[in-house]
Protein backbone atom coordinates (compact mmCIF):
# COMPACT_ATOMS: atom_id res chain seq x y z
CA UNK A 1 0.00 0.00 0.00
CA UNK A 2 1.60 3.30 -1.02
CA UNK A 3 0.14 6.15 0.95
CA UNK A 4 -3.73 6.46 0.15
CA UNK A 5 -3.81 4.06 -2.50
CA UNK A 6 -3.83 0.33 -3.08
CA UNK A 7 -2.90 -1.80 -6.36
CA UNK A 8 -5.03 -5.09 -6.96
CA UNK A 9 -3.57 -6.98 -10.20
CA UNK A 10 -6.17 -8.67 -11.65
CA UNK A 11 -6.59 -11.60 -14.52
CA UNK A 12 -9.11 -13.68 -15.69
CA UNK A 13 -8.45 -17.35 -16.10
CA UNK A 14 -5.67 -19.46 -15.38
CA UNK A 15 -6.32 -22.69 -16.74
CA UNK A 16 -2.99 -24.75 -15.44
CA UNK A 17 -4.97 -28.31 -16.68
CA UNK A 18 -5.00 -30.26 -19.07
CA UNK A 19 -2.26 -29.18 -22.03
CA UNK A 20 -0.39 -26.85 -19.62
CA UNK A 21 -0.03 -29.60 -16.58
CA UNK A 22 1.83 -32.16 -19.19
CA UNK A 23 4.67 -30.01 -20.03
CA UNK A 24 5.50 -29.03 -16.26
CA UNK A 25 7.54 -31.29 -14.28
CA UNK A 26 5.02 -33.67 -12.70
CA UNK A 27 2.29 -34.06 -15.39
CA UNK A 28 -0.65 -36.34 -14.05
CA UNK A 29 -2.62 -38.38 -16.00
CA UNK A 30 -3.37 -37.46 -19.62
CA UNK A 31 -6.56 -38.81 -19.78
CA UNK A 32 -9.63 -37.04 -21.21
CA UNK A 33 -13.25 -38.12 -22.10
CA UNK A 34 -13.73 -35.26 -24.79
CA UNK A 35 -15.21 -36.27 -28.31
CA UNK A 36 -12.44 -35.74 -30.45
CA UNK A 37 -9.36 -35.61 -28.04
CA UNK A 38 -8.76 -38.36 -25.22
CA UNK A 39 -5.41 -37.36 -24.85
CA UNK A 40 -3.94 -33.91 -23.04
CA UNK A 41 -0.77 -34.25 -24.63
CA UNK A 42 -2.60 -33.73 -27.97
CA UNK A 43 -3.12 -30.27 -27.06
CA UNK A 44 0.57 -29.63 -26.47
CA UNK A 45 1.59 -30.92 -29.97
CA UNK A 46 -1.08 -28.73 -31.58
CA UNK A 47 0.47 -25.87 -29.90
CA UNK A 48 3.54 -27.32 -31.22
CA UNK A 49 2.29 -27.39 -34.93
CA UNK A 50 1.28 -23.69 -34.84
CA UNK A 51 4.29 -21.93 -32.61
CA UNK A 52 7.09 -24.12 -32.44
CA UNK A 53 8.65 -27.12 -30.05
CA UNK A 54 7.83 -26.83 -26.29
CA UNK A 55 11.59 -28.16 -24.25
CA UNK A 56 9.70 -30.72 -22.17
CA UNK A 57 9.79 -30.20 -18.76
CA UNK A 58 9.39 -26.57 -18.66
CA UNK A 59 10.05 -24.74 -15.21
CA UNK A 60 7.46 -24.26 -13.35
CA UNK A 61 7.92 -20.24 -14.11
CA UNK A 62 7.49 -21.05 -18.35
CA UNK A 63 3.52 -20.67 -18.58
CA UNK A 64 3.82 -16.84 -16.78
CA UNK A 65 7.19 -16.07 -18.62
CA UNK A 66 7.61 -12.49 -19.18
CA UNK A 67 4.79 -11.30 -16.77
CA UNK A 68 6.38 -12.23 -13.98
CA UNK A 69 9.06 -9.75 -13.76
CA UNK A 70 6.51 -7.09 -14.84
CA UNK A 71 4.45 -8.31 -11.87
CA UNK A 72 7.53 -7.94 -9.43
CA UNK A 73 8.01 -4.24 -10.81
CA UNK A 74 4.53 -3.74 -10.58
CA UNK A 75 4.04 -4.67 -6.73
CA UNK A 76 0.76 -4.88 -6.61
CA UNK A 77 -0.60 -4.98 -3.01
CA UNK A 78 -2.89 -8.07 -3.25
CA UNK A 79 -2.97 -10.24 -6.28
CA UNK A 80 -6.57 -11.65 -7.19
CA UNK A 81 -6.70 -14.75 -10.33
CA UNK A 82 -9.46 -17.15 -11.63
CA UNK A 83 -8.05 -20.92 -11.12
CA UNK A 84 -10.04 -22.43 -13.68
CA UNK A 85 -8.90 -26.10 -12.59
CA UNK A 86 -9.32 -28.59 -10.30
CA UNK A 87 -5.96 -29.26 -8.33
CA UNK A 88 -5.96 -32.98 -7.80
CA UNK A 89 -4.78 -36.35 -8.39
CA UNK A 90 -8.16 -38.61 -7.79
CA UNK A 91 -11.76 -37.86 -7.87
CA UNK A 92 -13.75 -38.71 -11.35
CA UNK A 93 -14.54 -37.11 -14.20
CA UNK A 94 -17.66 -34.94 -13.78
CA UNK A 95 -20.33 -36.47 -15.30
CA UNK A 96 -22.03 -34.54 -18.33
CA UNK A 97 -19.46 -32.76 -18.97
CA UNK A 98 -16.87 -32.87 -22.31
CA UNK A 99 -14.41 -31.09 -21.02
CA UNK A 100 -12.47 -31.54 -17.85
CA UNK A 101 -9.31 -29.71 -16.38
CA UNK A 102 -7.39 -30.91 -13.80
CA UNK A 103 -3.48 -30.57 -12.78
CA UNK A 104 -0.97 -32.20 -10.84
CA UNK A 105 -1.06 -31.18 -7.22
CA UNK A 106 2.98 -31.79 -7.84
CA UNK A 107 2.72 -28.88 -10.13
CA UNK A 108 1.48 -26.42 -7.42
CA UNK A 109 4.78 -24.46 -8.39
CA UNK A 110 3.05 -23.63 -11.51
CA UNK A 111 0.61 -21.30 -9.95
CA UNK A 112 2.68 -20.57 -6.51
CA UNK A 113 5.58 -19.04 -8.96
CA UNK A 114 2.76 -16.03 -9.46
CA UNK A 115 2.26 -15.44 -6.02
CA UNK A 116 -1.36 -15.35 -5.73
CA UNK A 117 -3.08 -13.69 -2.80
CA UNK A 118 -6.96 -14.89 -3.78
CA UNK A 119 -7.24 -17.74 -6.08
CA UNK A 120 -11.49 -17.64 -7.34
CA UNK A 121 -12.67 -20.99 -7.47
CA UNK A 122 -16.25 -20.34 -8.63
CA UNK A 123 -16.02 -21.28 -12.52
CA UNK A 124 -17.26 -24.47 -14.50
CA UNK A 125 -14.24 -26.25 -13.92
CA UNK A 126 -13.30 -26.29 -10.32
CA UNK A 127 -15.55 -29.43 -9.90
CA UNK A 128 -14.32 -31.15 -13.24
CA UNK A 129 -13.41 -34.37 -10.47
CA UNK A 130 -16.41 -33.90 -8.63
CA UNK A 131 -16.67 -33.21 -4.87
CA UNK A 132 -13.57 -35.14 -4.18
CA UNK A 133 -11.37 -33.43 -6.58
CA UNK A 134 -12.71 -29.56 -4.74
CA UNK A 135 -11.48 -31.32 -1.23
CA UNK A 136 -8.29 -32.04 -3.02
CA UNK A 137 -8.15 -28.29 -4.83
CA UNK A 138 -9.22 -26.45 -1.50
CA UNK A 139 -6.75 -28.80 0.71
CA UNK A 140 -4.04 -27.93 -1.45
CA UNK A 141 -4.21 -24.15 -1.52
CA UNK A 142 -4.63 -23.50 1.59
CA UNK A 143 -1.46 -26.15 2.49
CA UNK A 144 0.27 -23.19 0.47
CA UNK A 145 -1.59 -20.33 1.99
CA UNK A 146 -3.68 -19.29 -0.63
CA UNK A 147 -7.10 -18.07 -0.12
CA UNK A 148 -9.78 -19.26 -1.78
CA UNK A 149 -13.46 -17.40 -2.62
CA UNK A 150 -16.40 -18.63 -4.28
CA UNK A 151 -15.92 -22.49 -3.82
CA UNK A 152 -15.91 -24.20 -0.22
CA UNK A 153 -16.55 -27.25 1.61
CA UNK A 154 -20.49 -25.88 2.42
CA UNK A 155 -22.46 -23.06 1.52
CA UNK A 156 -21.07 -21.33 4.53
CA UNK A 157 -17.57 -21.38 3.31
CA UNK A 158 -18.06 -21.03 -0.36
CA UNK A 159 -19.66 -17.62 0.07
CA UNK A 160 -17.50 -16.61 2.93
CA UNK A 161 -14.75 -13.56 1.36
CA UNK A 162 -11.10 -14.08 1.21
CA UNK A 163 -9.68 -10.81 3.00
CA UNK A 164 -6.12 -9.72 2.56
CA UNK A 165 -4.35 -7.20 4.69
CA UNK A 166 -3.51 -4.20 3.14
CA UNK A 167 -1.70 -1.45 5.35
CA UNK A 168 -3.06 -0.43 9.15
CA UNK A 169 -6.39 -1.73 9.68
CA UNK A 170 -7.45 -2.19 6.00
CA UNK A 171 -8.50 -5.03 3.77
CA UNK A 172 -9.43 -6.19 -0.01
CA UNK A 173 -12.32 -8.31 0.91
CA UNK A 174 -12.89 -10.63 -2.47
CA UNK A 175 -15.87 -12.42 -2.53
CA UNK A 176 -16.08 -14.90 -5.21
CA UNK A 177 -19.48 -16.36 -7.44
CA UNK A 178 -20.64 -17.82 -10.45
CA UNK A 179 -23.38 -17.77 -12.91
CA UNK A 180 -24.97 -20.81 -15.32
CA UNK A 181 -24.46 -18.56 -18.31
CA UNK A 182 -20.98 -19.25 -17.91
CA UNK A 183 -21.63 -23.02 -18.05
CA UNK A 184 -21.54 -24.18 -14.55
CA UNK A 185 -23.73 -27.20 -13.96
CA UNK A 186 -26.56 -26.62 -12.00
CA UNK A 187 -25.41 -29.65 -9.45
CA UNK A 188 -22.33 -28.07 -8.77
CA UNK A 189 -23.77 -25.48 -6.28
CA UNK A 190 -23.08 -25.42 -2.89
CA UNK A 191 -25.80 -26.07 -0.30
CA UNK A 192 -26.41 -26.42 3.11
CA UNK A 193 -23.60 -28.78 4.22
CA UNK A 194 -22.86 -29.91 0.64
CA UNK A 195 -19.69 -28.75 -0.92
CA UNK A 196 -19.76 -26.84 -4.48
CA UNK A 197 -19.32 -23.28 -5.57
CA UNK A 198 -21.47 -19.91 -5.05
CA UNK A 199 -23.82 -19.74 -7.76
CA UNK A 200 -26.10 -16.44 -8.51
CA UNK A 201 -28.30 -15.65 -11.24
CA UNK A 202 -26.88 -12.28 -13.27
CA UNK A 203 -30.45 -12.02 -14.50
CA UNK A 204 -32.24 -11.84 -10.53
CA UNK A 205 -32.26 -8.54 -9.01
CA UNK A 206 -32.54 -9.86 -6.26
CA UNK A 207 -29.51 -11.44 -6.35
CA UNK A 208 -27.65 -8.34 -7.05
CA UNK A 209 -29.41 -7.23 -3.94
CA UNK A 210 -28.44 -10.04 -1.59
CA UNK A 211 -24.64 -10.39 -2.67
CA UNK A 212 -24.35 -6.26 -1.92
CA UNK A 213 -25.90 -7.22 1.27
CA UNK A 214 -23.40 -9.89 2.61
CA UNK A 215 -20.67 -7.34 1.23
CA UNK A 216 -22.27 -4.31 3.51
CA UNK A 217 -22.51 -6.46 6.69
CA UNK A 218 -18.90 -7.74 6.55
CA UNK A 219 -17.01 -4.80 4.76
CA UNK A 220 -15.22 -2.03 7.56
CA UNK A 221 -14.25 1.07 6.97
CA UNK A 222 -11.42 1.40 4.72
CA UNK A 223 -11.96 -2.09 3.03
CA UNK A 224 -11.85 -2.48 -0.66
CA UNK A 225 -14.78 -4.45 -1.62
CA UNK A 226 -14.35 -6.87 -4.76
CA UNK A 227 -16.84 -9.44 -6.56
CA UNK A 228 -15.28 -11.71 -8.79
CA UNK A 229 -17.91 -13.30 -10.85
CA UNK A 230 -17.63 -16.15 -13.41
CA UNK A 231 -20.59 -15.18 -15.92
CA UNK A 232 -21.01 -15.19 -19.84
CA UNK A 233 -20.16 -17.09 -22.68
CA UNK A 234 -16.34 -17.57 -24.25
CA UNK A 235 -16.90 -15.38 -27.12
CA UNK A 236 -18.04 -12.22 -27.90
CA UNK A 237 -17.67 -8.09 -27.45
CA UNK A 238 -21.47 -7.26 -26.16
CA UNK A 239 -22.30 -7.26 -22.95
CA UNK A 240 -25.84 -8.29 -21.98
CA UNK A 241 -27.97 -5.65 -20.19
CA UNK A 242 -28.77 -8.43 -17.67
CA UNK A 243 -24.77 -7.94 -16.63
CA UNK A 244 -24.44 -4.22 -16.60
CA UNK A 245 -27.71 -4.34 -14.32
CA UNK A 246 -26.00 -6.91 -12.29
CA UNK A 247 -22.90 -4.66 -11.73
CA UNK A 248 -24.74 -1.59 -11.24
CA UNK A 249 -26.44 -3.06 -8.46
CA UNK A 250 -23.27 -4.61 -6.82
CA UNK A 251 -21.51 -1.05 -7.36
CA UNK A 252 -25.32 0.97 -6.03
CA UNK A 253 -24.98 -1.11 -3.08
CA UNK A 254 -21.45 -0.91 -2.10
CA UNK A 255 -19.12 -2.99 -3.63
CA UNK A 256 -15.78 -0.88 -4.85
CA UNK A 257 -14.75 -3.08 -8.06
CA UNK A 258 -16.70 -6.07 -10.43
CA UNK A 259 -13.92 -8.47 -11.30
CA UNK A 260 -15.46 -10.17 -14.72
CA UNK A 261 -14.32 -12.91 -15.88
CA UNK A 262 -15.25 -16.48 -18.45
CA UNK A 263 -14.88 -15.34 -22.18
CA UNK A 264 -11.63 -16.22 -23.61
CA UNK A 265 -10.92 -12.43 -24.66
CA UNK A 266 -10.68 -9.19 -23.33
CA UNK A 267 -13.99 -7.84 -23.26
CA UNK A 268 -15.38 -4.03 -22.74
CA UNK A 269 -14.85 -2.04 -19.16
CA UNK A 270 -16.58 0.34 -17.72
CA UNK A 271 -16.38 3.38 -15.06
CA UNK A 272 -19.27 3.64 -13.34
CA UNK A 273 -19.86 5.92 -10.65
CA UNK A 274 -16.43 6.10 -10.62
CA UNK A 275 -15.63 2.42 -9.75
CA UNK A 276 -14.16 -0.06 -11.89
CA UNK A 277 -16.18 -2.76 -14.07
CA UNK A 278 -14.08 -5.30 -15.75
CA UNK A 279 -17.05 -7.39 -17.78
CA UNK A 280 -14.54 -10.04 -19.10
CA UNK A 281 -10.93 -9.96 -18.41
CA UNK A 282 -10.19 -12.96 -21.02
CA UNK A 283 -7.78 -16.11 -20.77
CA UNK A 284 -4.49 -15.67 -19.45
CA UNK A 285 -3.08 -19.04 -19.78
CA UNK A 286 -4.26 -21.68 -21.37
CA UNK A 287 -3.25 -24.84 -23.69
CA UNK A 288 -5.43 -22.62 -26.56
CA UNK A 289 -2.53 -21.67 -29.20
CA UNK A 290 -3.55 -24.52 -31.90
CA UNK A 291 -7.50 -24.63 -31.44
CA UNK A 292 -9.04 -22.85 -34.54
CA UNK A 293 -12.11 -21.30 -35.17
CA UNK A 294 -11.84 -18.00 -33.51
CA UNK A 295 -9.03 -15.94 -35.05
CA UNK A 296 -10.76 -12.58 -35.16
CA UNK A 297 -10.79 -12.43 -31.94
CA UNK A 298 -6.90 -12.31 -31.46
CA UNK A 299 -7.93 -14.64 -28.41
CA UNK A 300 -3.99 -15.00 -27.96
CA UNK A 301 -3.39 -11.60 -27.10
CA UNK A 302 -3.75 -11.77 -22.51
CA UNK A 303 -4.27 -8.81 -20.18
CA UNK A 304 -2.58 -7.98 -16.97
CA UNK A 305 -4.32 -5.51 -15.27
CA UNK A 306 -3.30 -3.13 -12.20
CA UNK A 307 -6.12 -1.36 -10.80
CA UNK A 308 -5.34 1.42 -8.62
CA UNK A 309 -8.21 2.70 -5.75
CA UNK A 310 -8.26 5.12 -2.77
CA UNK A 311 -9.32 3.09 -0.11
CA UNK A 312 -11.61 5.21 1.76
CA UNK A 313 -13.87 5.68 -1.56
CA UNK A 314 -12.86 2.59 -3.63
CA UNK A 315 -12.73 5.27 -6.36
CA UNK A 316 -10.70 3.74 -9.48
CA UNK A 317 -7.27 6.34 -9.67
CA UNK A 318 -5.50 4.20 -12.63
CA UNK A 319 -6.27 1.37 -14.56
CA UNK A 320 -2.97 0.27 -16.28
CA UNK A 321 -3.44 -2.90 -18.61
CA UNK A 322 -0.11 -4.69 -19.89
CA UNK A 323 -0.59 -6.66 -23.29
CA UNK A 324 0.98 -10.02 -23.81
CA UNK A 325 1.13 -12.70 -26.12
CA UNK A 326 0.90 -16.44 -25.91
CA UNK A 327 3.21 -18.61 -27.83
CA UNK A 328 4.33 -22.08 -26.57
CA UNK A 329 2.14 -21.79 -23.84
CA UNK A 330 3.95 -18.85 -22.24
CA UNK A 331 3.75 -15.16 -22.26
CA UNK A 332 5.32 -13.04 -23.81
CA UNK A 333 5.33 -8.90 -24.16
CA UNK A 334 3.36 -8.41 -27.06
CA UNK A 335 4.69 -6.11 -30.08
CA UNK A 336 3.29 -2.37 -30.31
CA UNK A 337 0.83 -3.58 -33.76
CA UNK A 338 -0.85 -6.13 -31.28
CA UNK A 339 -1.12 -3.86 -28.31
CA UNK A 340 -2.80 -1.28 -30.85
CA UNK A 341 -4.96 -3.35 -32.01
CA UNK A 342 -5.98 -4.33 -28.77
CA UNK A 343 -6.75 -0.58 -27.30
CA UNK A 344 -8.65 0.11 -30.85
CA UNK A 345 -11.12 -3.11 -29.87
CA UNK A 346 -11.52 -2.41 -26.79
CA UNK A 347 -11.94 1.34 -27.25
CA UNK A 348 -14.66 0.72 -30.21
CA UNK A 349 -16.84 -2.09 -28.34
CA UNK A 350 -16.74 -0.29 -24.90
CA UNK A 351 -17.69 3.29 -26.24
CA UNK A 352 -20.85 2.15 -25.92
CA UNK A 353 -20.67 2.39 -21.89
CA UNK A 354 -18.82 5.41 -22.12
CA UNK A 355 -15.00 4.12 -21.72
CA UNK A 356 -11.95 5.50 -23.64
CA UNK A 357 -8.65 3.26 -23.87
CA UNK A 358 -6.25 4.97 -24.67
CA UNK A 359 -2.25 3.66 -25.54
CA UNK A 360 0.55 5.11 -23.82
CA UNK A 361 4.21 4.20 -23.11
CA UNK A 362 5.57 1.22 -23.39
CA UNK A 363 2.59 -0.15 -25.11
CA UNK A 364 0.63 -0.19 -21.63
CA UNK A 365 -3.32 0.68 -22.13
CA UNK A 366 -5.50 2.69 -20.01
CA UNK A 367 -8.79 3.40 -18.92
CA UNK A 368 -10.85 6.71 -18.69
CA UNK A 369 -14.55 7.41 -18.35
CA UNK A 370 -15.20 9.50 -21.39
CA UNK A 371 -15.97 12.98 -21.67
CA UNK A 372 -20.23 13.26 -21.90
Amino acid sequence: MRGDAVTLFLCGDVMLGRGVDQILPHPGDPALREPYIRDSRAYVELVEEVSGPIPRPVGFSWPWGEALPVLDRAAPDVRVMNLETSITGGGVFAPGKEIHYRMSPANLPGLAVARPDVCVLANNHVLDRGRPGLEDTLDTLAAAGIQVAGAGRDRRSARRPAAVPVGDHRRVLVFGCGTASSGIPPGWSAAGERSGVDVVSERAAGDATALAQRVRQLKRPGDIAVVSIHWGGNWGYDVPEDQIRFAHALIDGGVDLVHGHSSHHPRPLEIYRDKLVLYGCGDLIDDYEGIGGYERYRDDLRLLYFATLRPDTGALLDLRMVVFRARRMRLCRAPHEDAAWLARTLGRTGSALGTRIALGRDDVLTAHRAEP
